[in-house]
């Protein structure tokens, strides 16, 4: 059975969907986009900022379903601008230190305008 993640430290769903799902011992999450999850609102600009602010949104998802950036398996990432790659690189390092296998791909717009989109799956235990 499958259990639908939730928690109030990522961004609200901006449509019908879950923040997460984990089925089969495995969680599976929606795409995270650079929004403060206090605020619901884009608040910075640059690819790093807006990297690093992605990775805290999968952070507060991967906590509520009792996983770590260490139990990931898989990510897909989605960048406006390829050029960006060498920098959402530098900041997607210090958090996937485990080096799941993954995906980059550029994409032709992001929702709400932003330069930077992650998803990923994780291993749970529970």
């Amino acid at each position: 059975m499958s259990k639908v993640i939730y928690t109030k430290n990522a961004p609200e769903a901006i449509g019908p969907y879950s923040q997460a799902i984990v089925t089969g011992g495995l969680l599976f999450t929606s795409g995270q986009i650079p929004i403060n999850p206090a605020s619901g609102a884009v608040e910075v600009q640059t690819i790093e900022e807006q990297t690093e602010q992605v990775c805290k949104n999968l952070a507060a998802v991967l906590e509520e379903a009792d996983a770590s950036f260490e139990s990931v398996v898989k990510t897909t990432c989605f960048l406006k601008n390829m050029e960006d790659f060498a920098q959402f690189n530098g900041v997607y390092s210090k958090y996937f230190v485990s080096k799941p296998a993954r995906s980059c791909v550029a994409v032709k717009e992001l929702p709400k305008g932003v330069l930077v989109e992650v998803e990923l799956i994780a291993e749970v235990t529970k």
